[in-house]
C-alpha cells in the first residue's frame, strides 16, 4: 500500500490552482471538469508519485472542519522541503502570509503559511542525525 494522491480542502478551486502553481511552484497534473467543480490535482516538479487534489468545499461539515483548523493554526497538510529556512524566505518574497516562522523541534525544522484558500499548510525539514548518517 501507498499514498498516491491526498487533499485539502479549498474554497475556490481557481484561487486555489493560481497559488498551488504560481507561488508556490507546483505543477497541474489533472483538471478534470465534474459538473459544476473540477477534479484538480498538482504534483511536485520533482515527482509525479503523489498528487494534491484540490478539493473543492462542498460539503458543509468540511467547511466547520476547515476553520476549526485555521482559527487553531493547525495545519491542514505538511509539505518536505530541504532546507525550511530558504523555503520560508523564498515564499515570504513572494507575498506568502507565514503564521510560524521556522522553528527547530527535535530532529526538525517547521513552519506555518496561510495558503489564501482557508488553509495553514505547513512545510518541514528533517534535520541529519549522526545515526542517519551511518545508515547506507
Amino acid at each position: 500500500m501507498k499514498i498516491n494522491l491526498t487533499s485539502v480542502l479549498v474554497e475556490d478551486q481557481a484561487k486555489a490552482l493560481a497559488f498551488y502553481t504560481e507561488i508556490l511552484g507546483f505543477v497541474k497534473k489533472h483538471d478534470i471538469p465534474m459538473g459544476e467543480h473540477r477534479w484538480l490535482t498538482v504534483v511536485s516538479p520533482e515527482s509525479s508519485a503523489i498528487e494534491l487534489l484540490l478539493e473543492p468545499m462542498g460539503f458543509a461539515p468540511a467547511k466547520t472542519y476547515q476553520k476549526a483548523l485555521l482559527d487553531a493554526g493547525i495545519p491542514a497538510t505538511s509539505f518536505g522541503v530541504d532546507d525550511c529556512q530558504k523555503e520560508y524566505e523564498r515564499l515570504t518574497a513572494r507575498g506568502v502570509v507565514f503564521k510560524r516562522e521556522p522553528m527547530q523541534m527535535g530532529s526538525a525544522v517547521s513552519a506555518a503559511f496561510e495558503d489564501t484558500c482557508g488553509n495553514v499548510i505547513g512545510i518541514h525539514q528533517v534535520l541529519l542525525t549522526s545515526a542517519d548518517a551511518n545508515e547506507p
